[in-house]
């Protein structure tokens, strides 16, 4: 395997109860944003909610993930596919880098189909910036079935 890479995942806080299944799956089998990773050794060095809107444990979790070793912050999935996806999501994106120093990458999991229809048939994810955010986790649709 090549050279390890430590990461951190910061959920959204209406997920608060949500156990990772998702993600985790998604991390061992290197899908959706964590394809990125592939023949490469992932380390989890933390896993917490943002705290629910404003997000204010983003002020704070990824420092302790910092501390544990994290170089790259996970903004999970959640966070676009939630009606309406984040409204800090890109001040999250913007200030994690220049607070802690740290990578930022929007997703985890790949995009269940269930939410990609629903927001296809409402035209949230229009336009480039959406593109941008969502390239990591839209996969196709048998991947977005696969995690329905």
């Amino acid at each position: 395997m090549g050279e390890k890479v430590k990461v951190g995942i910061v959920i959204c806080g209406r997920y608060g109860t949500c156990a990772g299944g998702k993600c985790f799956r998604a991390l061992r089998e290197r899908e959706g944003a964590f394809a990125a990773y592939a023949g490469r050794e992932v380390e989890l060095v933390g896993f917490a909610t943002c705290g629910g809107c404003p997000g204010g444990n983003v002020e704070y979790a990824p420092e302790e993930m910092k501390r544990n070793g994290a170089e790259v912050i996970h903004l999970a999935t959640g966070f676009v596919v939630g009606y309406p996806p984040c409204p800090y999501l890109d001040h999250f994106v913007r200030m994690i880098p220049e607070k802690f120093g740290l990578k930022v990458v929007v997703g985890t999991h790949p995009v269940p189909q269930k939410y990609y229809r629903i927001h296809e048939k409402l035209g949230t994810w229009e336009g480039p910036h959406w593109e941008e955010l969502l390239k990591p986790t839209l996969g196709d649709e048998s991947v977005r079935l696969a995690y329905d």
